[in-house]
């Protein structure tokens, strides 16, 4: 039997025409669309959810299927598209091609001099030994001071007063600037900065600040005499660019390359208490000693990147001053993003949980981790490790909440103790293992965070600062409800079923 005399056949079928002329122009582009998803999606090895669900994406929706891959699903780029790893090496070789009278020698003078030894105690030297290696290019740090910060209400004048303390430049690095009177405050502030002759670089993510671009907010600042300012992002069709999945997440302030705040607050008017409401609950640490040249070097790094200064112009010692020890605290930069360096943040957390005893205080905004983190957790309280887990009780994105919602019965079930803390939303990241290390900065426990975003995280070894720390967690924890398996277990089928449908869209959270 042939095609044609099949056709005939069908039901109601009057059509003489062979069956490939059925076939329309969109239903071709939509095979050759989705096949060309497939083989991108099988050319390396992923996890088998995140691949199955582009896969089901592509198919289910035809044509927007394939432009939402295209523009979130990609997590890993090709480097003849994405360059940010080439520049980043070609930054490297100019700093060590400068003259040695010039700045290398102040540079490494002021990092690799202050190179600490292995830290006291065994929870602090296993975590240290197993990141070692992975961070070689990153030392570990003596002769450091940092102090924890809460909101804007406690982070924001201290910034102020060091901008306003400004000599020479100032480099400051948000994922949001609010087009609001908190945003126009520090940018009138760098504007005047700017006019006095200080050079300012100011570099914010398109993404996190499109309300403030689509307002015009940054434009009246352009003209302003050393008041540089550039917006990261790695979508431009031009170029040959569609990764609006991959963000810049650091959070980061440099004054005259001596004192540096990093962690996890923006600045926008959520971040201060009003009569109207109440402040997001945020930590935010100032650094001092040298670890802020690494931070420096990370912001030009990024810098470099998207705008192609010349390095002349920064590579220079009064970017990198000699800096005296100045604390007790060893810090290590755990700098992460889509990099050949696959997923090092997943690699420096996984260490930190097994290299746990005793007590592990975890506090996240979004808690969407890969299963390698979980079974971590999970054997860690299933080896008498008091591991606690705080937060929100209402996240600002409900998929997110209920994504990691979805993990919850397992967790309880191995003796992880979760609690949700009660409004303000929690948008704090810390984690403290046995109350000598930390990990401290701008990356959240969640896979955009380990995979996608680029974050800048400090590892912190010091007794002091995790007993600094250490109370305003525990203040969280008690504005906290815990979560009991016995309750949570019966709750009702649909919350589990919308968690569970959550959860399975992970991969594009």
């Amino acid at each position: 039997m042939n095609w044609t005399s099949f056709t005939d056949r069908l039901p109601g079928a009057d059509i003489q025409a062979p069956w490939w002329e059925w076939l329309s122009l969109g239903g071709v582009l939509h095979l050759v669309f989705f096949l060309l998803v497939l083989m991108h999606c099988l050319r390396r090895r992923r996890e088998a959810p995140a691949t199955l669900l582009w896969i089901f994406v592509a198919w289910a929706f035809p044509f927007i299927g394939p432009l939402v891959y295209l523009a979130f699903g990609i997590d890993r780029v090709p480097q003849k598209v994405f360059s940010k790893y080439r520049k980043d090496q070609a930054l490297w070789k100019e700093l060590k091609a400068r003259n040695a009278e010039t700045l290398p020698l102040a540079y490494w003078r002021a990092v690799h001099e202050a190179v600490a030894d292995i830290p006291r105690g065994a929870p602090g030297h296993r975590f240290n030994r197993a990141v070692d290696s992975m961070l070689s290019h990153h030392p570990l740090l003596d002769g450091n001071r940092i102090a924890p910060l809460v909101n804007g209400d406690e982070t924001y004048p201290e910034m102020i007063k060091a901008i306003r303390s400004a000599g020479h430049h100032i480099h400051l690095q948000s994922f949001i600037i609010g087009s609001d009177a908190t945003g126009r405050m520090f940018m009138d502030l760098l504007a005047e900065k700017a006019r006095e002759g200080v050079t300012v670089r100011l570099l914010y993510d398109r993404f996190g600040c499109t309300k403030a671009i689509l307002s015009g907010f940054f434009r009246k600042y352009r003209r302003i005499p050393n008041f540089h300012m550039a917006g990261w992002t790695l979508a431009n069709p031009l170029r040959r660019q569609f990764q609006v999945n991959l963000r810049n997440h650091r959070k980061c302030l440099i004054v005259d390359g001596r004192l540096a705040f990093t962690g996890g607050i923006n600045l926008s008017d959520d971040n201060i208490t009003s009569a109207e409401r109440p402040a997001i609950r945020d930590y935010h640490f100032e650094v001092a000693g040298p670890i802020v040249q690494e931070l420096q070097y990370t912001f030009l790094r990024d810098w470099y990147f998207i705008t192609d200064e010349d390095p002349d112009h920064f590579l220079q010692e009064v970017y990198f001053p000699q800096l005296p020890s100045i604390g007790t605290a060893r810090v290590r930069q755990v700098d992460s993003g889509p990099s050949h360096v696959s997923e090092v943040l997943t690699d420096v957390y996984f260490a930190a949980i097994v290299s746990a005893r005793n007590d592990l205080l975890i506090v996240t905004p979004y808690f969407i981790p890969n299963r390698d983190l979980v079974r971590a957790l999970r054997a860690a309280a299933l080896r008498g490790v008091n591991v606690r887990l705080i937060v929100p009780q209402k996240n600002n994105h409900f998929y997110a909440g209920l994504a990691g919602r979805a993990l919850y019965e397992e967790l309880l079930e191995a003796g992880v103790r979760i609690f949700e803390r009660k409004p303000p939303f929690l948008h704090a990241k810390a984690l403290i293992v046995d109350d000598s290390a930390a990990l401290v900065g701008t990356a959240n426990f969640d896979v955009r965070s380990f995979r996608l975003n680029y974050e800048s995280t400090l590892a912190v070894f010091d007794t002091d600062f995790c007993n600094r720390l250490k109370p305003i967690i525990l203040c969280d924890l008690a504005e906290s409800g815990e979560i009991m398996l016995s309750e949570w277990a019966k709750r009702p089928a649909r919350r589990k079923m919308l968690e569970n449908l959550a959860f399975l869209m992970m991969p594009a959270l």
